[in-house]
């Protein structure tokens, strides 16, 4: 399985054209959109091209590859305007003994175990944090990055999590959760 892993596209038209480019690039099988997608939110500067009504029809065209959770800027019409759900506030995948709990990062967390993946966007930041009951991870922002954290995403492939800055495609971060002989996560390690 590979996946690409975005967040945080806040109705950007020039990052949208640039991660649906990268997304084909990938090869990836599904583009997963961890949220904020139309709208720029009240705490953010407008990103480069803010153009929610670009963004909409760049996605609707590659909508049977996506799929998304709902961020705190989602609004109820998304669902009207968009041809792929953004309603869910979370969804899970299951891959080679890896359980990955997607969601936004605005709502109070998931109960994770042992060593599940934990899969926020919400706070621009990319991030790999092993905490005692879950790997955090973020893959930063499509178009509005902070903490000088470049535009970036995740790649996911044969359980290794790799984050790219989108611009110069340049794999800065890795994560590979180690696996016992019987394939699930070792929490020894």
């Amino acid at each position: 399985m590979k996946l690409f892993i975005a967040s945080d596209i806040h109705g950007s038209a020039y990052y949208t054209e640039l991660m649906l480019k990268r997304y084909c690039e990938s090869g990836a099988e599904k583009l997963i959109l961890l949220g904020d997608i139309l709208y720029h939110g009240p705490r953010n500067e407008l990103p480069r091209e803010y153009d929610p009504k670009a963004v909409i029809e760049m996605l609707n065209k590659a909508g049977d590859d996506i799929l998304a959770v709902r961020g705190n800027c989602e609004a109820e019409v998304d669902d009207m305007v968009l041809e792929f759900d953004v309603s869910s506030n979370y969804m899970m995948i299951f891959d080679a003994g890896i359980t990955i709990f997607a969601t936004h990062g605005h709502r109070p967390k998931p109960k994770t175990h042992d060593r599940d993946i934990l899969l926020c966007g919400h706070t621009h930041v990319p991030t790999v944090e092993v905490r005692e009951n879950c790997v955090y991870m973020n893959p930063g922002s499509v178009s509005i990055p902070k903490e000088a954290s470049p535009h970036s995403y995740i790649i996911y492939e044969n359980g290794i999590f790799s984050w790219y800055d989108m611009e110069n495609l340049e794999c800065y971060m890795e994560y590979e959760p180690v696996l016992d002989k019987n394939g699930d996560v070792d929490d020894d390690e």
